[in-house]
């Protein structure tokens, strides 16, 4: 009877192992996948070139304007008109404000009548003097009274030189009162309306002009480039190409202008500015740009595409 119940036992053992092997390796077959061969892995072939290839070193940049003009008026008065639209192109020597005239106008007339005043004085004491003159020698006439009327031409010819003076300053404030653009350039944002009195004194700009065509691009590079870059551009100026914030559209390109005289000690870089003709007004002031200054050109080296490129533990090689 016991080994009955034994011989049961393992029977009932022997079953569910079978069941759990089974079950196993039809988990396994289902989770496989279909075939056991490998993806295929995708290969690119290309044809290696030898072109030019340019050296360059990299850094972002600021554009700047070439020059920037804050306009302020050089009289007092009020202001009576602006003959400009703001972010207008203007050229040197446009009208920019008018600044009203009268008060100037009429101290300019003013000192010319004055200076007929004391012309007319001097030419009468000179005619007196040229008597005395000839009275002198018949000695009907004292040599102190000779030079008192030589001292009196005298006086009066200074003040017809003050005279002048006068009108030329009078001049020039009539002139001021006419404010024009002293570079060509783009205006800005207009800051002080028609109407309102303006002062010399006064630290307020009316308006800004700022020239941008041509640009600077202001960029940095580490200093251990700088030498190389010294040398290279006591051979010929270098090339500074300007790329959009995303480093691949191309803005324009320029000249290395400015190799500045100092390294900054605190970031261990290298001010450098390029100047860019910017006909085309694709470079802003104030916008950020990447740049790359280029340091030599390789003739006639081996390139191939990017994607054939792989790296290793060795450093880049080819596919």
């Amino acid at each position: 009877m016991k080994k009955s119940i034994l011989s049961a036992a393992a029977t009932i053992i022997a079953a569910v192992g079978c069941i759990a092997v089974w079950h196993l390796i039809g988990t396994r077959s289902s989770t496989s996948p279909q075939g056991s061969t490998p993806a295929p892995i995708p290969v690119t072939s290309s044809e290696a070139v030898a072109e030019n290839v340019p050296v360059f070193v990299g850094g972002l940049g600021t554009v700047q304007d070439y020059m920037n003009v804050a306009i302020k008026t050089r009289v007092d008065g009020q202001i009576t008109g602006a003959s400009f639209a703001e972010g207008q192109d203007v050229k040197a020597g446009d009208l920019l404000f008018q600044i009203d005239p009268r008060p100037f106008q009429a101290t300019l007339e003013q000192a010319q009548a004055n200076k007929r005043k004391d012309e007319a004085q001097l030419e009468a004491t000179q005619l007196v003097l040229d008597r005395y003159g000839k009275l002198l020698a018949s000695r009907t006439q004292t040599q102190e009274a000779y030079d008192n009327q030589k001292a009196m031409v005298g006086q009066l010819q200074g003040a017809v030189a003050a005279d002048q003076a006068t009108i030329d300053m009078a001049q020039l404030n009539l002139d001021y009162a006419q404010i024009r653009s002293p570079i060509d350039g783009r205006t800005g944002a207009r800051l002080v309306d028609p109407g309102n009195i303006v002062q010399a004194s006064q630290n307020t700009p009316l308006v800004t002009v700022a020239q941008i065509k041509p640009v600077f691009v202001s960029f940095t590079v580490p200093q251990e480039f700088v030498d190389q870059i010294r040398q290279n551009q006591a051979k010929q100026q270098l090339d500074v190409i300007a790329y959009a914030s995303d480093d691949r559209t191309k803005l324009s390109e320029g000249k290395l202008t400015l190799i500045d005289n100092v390294i900054d000690v605190a970031t261990g870089t290298i001010h450098l500015k390029a100047t860019f003709a910017n006909t085309d007004e694709r470079l802003w002031p104030g916008e950020f740009v990447s740049v790359r200054l280029i340091l030599s050109t390789r003739q006639n080296a081996v390139t191939v595409p990017a994607q054939t490129v792989m790296q290793g533990p060795d450093g880049a090689y080819g596919t």
